[in-house]
C-alpha cells in the first residue's frame, strides 16, 4: 500500500484536519495522508478545477443549478483516485455524480479522468464528507450512495473508527430519497460482517439481497481489488435500499 492510502477512513476527535461535527464523538470519513502530485494531476487541478470542484459551504446544494440538469445524484465518499468513479459516471450518463474526497492527488486524478474522457456528469468537493452530507446535501434527495473500500481499521481497538456506524448510517438514509440505495464494498470480511449487521440493524433500510449481494454491473473492478481478487482474497458487496 502507498504511503496515500486511496480508501477513506474515518478518524475521531484527533483527526489531524477537518472541522468539527456536534456529535459524541466526531467523526470523520477520512485520515489525511501525504502524497505527490503528478504534472498531469497539477494541470488538471488548474484547469478543471475551477469549473468541476465545488467549494465547500455550509449551505445547502442546488444539484439542478450544479449540473445544469435534473437528474437522478449520487454521492460518492471517498473516491480515491477516481479511476473507478470516472468509469461510473461514464457508464451512467443520465445520472449526476458528487464526488467526495480530501486528498488532492486523487482530486487531480479525478479531474484528469473528467478531462481525458469528456465527462460532464461529475462534481467534486474537497472535504470531510461528514460534513458536506450534514450541511450541504438536501435531506431526502440522493438517488444512492457509495463507499467503496473504506478503510477497515483492522485492529480491534480502533473498530470505532470505522465510517459505517450506526449514526452515519442513520444520517446517509435521512439524506435518500424513498427507493434510494446504498452501496458498500470492502475487501476485509470482519468489516464486511460488520457493515452488514449496522445496516440491517437500520429502520429505514432494507437488504436488497440475501445477505451479501452480488457486485452490481456498473461497479467496475479497481487494480486494487483485482490485485486482491488474484491473491484469493475476498470482496464483499451491501446494497441496501431506502424503505
Amino acid at each position: 500500500m502507498s504511503t496515500e492510502d486511496p480508501r477513506p477512513a474515518d478518524s475521531p476527535e484527533d483527526s489531524p484536519a477537518g472541522g468539527r461535527v456536534e456529535h459524541p464523538r466526531a467523526i470523520r470519513s477520512f485520515v489525511l495522508r501525504a502524497g505527490r502530485m503528478g504534472t498531469g494531476q497539477q494541470r488538471a487541478l488548474a484547469d478543471l478545477g475551477p469549473k468541476f470542484v465545488l467549494p465547500y459551504a455550509a449551505e445547502l446544494l442546488d444539484f439542478a443549478a450544479v449540473f445544469g440538469r435534473e437528474a437522478p445524484v449520487v454521492l460518492e465518499i471517498g473516491f480515491g483516485m477516481g479511476d473507478a468513479t470516472a468509469t461510473i459516471a461514464q457508464t451512467l450518463p443520465g445520472t449526476d455524480f458528487l464526488g467526495v474526497e480530501v486528498h488532492t492527488p486523487g482530486v487531480g486524478a479525478l479531474l484528469k479522468h473528467i478531462g481525458e474522457r469528456g465527462l460532464t456528469n461529475i462534481r467534486i468537493v474537497q472535504h470531510d464528507a461528514v460534513e458536506v452530507l450534514e450541511h450541504m446535501v438536501p435531506p431526502a434527495s440522493l438517488a444512492g450512495v457509495h463507499v467503496f473500500f473504506p478503510d477497515p481499521w483492522h485492529k480491534k481497538k480502533h473498530h470505532k473508527r470505522r465510517l459505517i456506524q450506526p449514526a452515519f448510517v442513520a444520517r446517509l438514509a435521512a439524506h435518500l430519497r424513498p427507493g434510494g440505495y446504498l452501496h458498500c464494498a470492502t475487501d476485509w470480511q470482519p468489516y464486511a460482517e460488520q457493515m452488514l449487521e449496522v445496516l440491517s440493524a437500520e429502520p429505514a433500510l432494507e437488504n436488497t439481497a440475501e445477505g451479501y449481494a452480488p457486485k452490481p454491473d456498473y461497479r467496475p473492478l479497481t487494480k486494487f481489488e483485482n490485485r486482491g481478487l488474484k491473491l484469493g482474497h475476498g470482496v464483499w458487496d451491501l446494497v441496501f435500499s431506502k424503505r
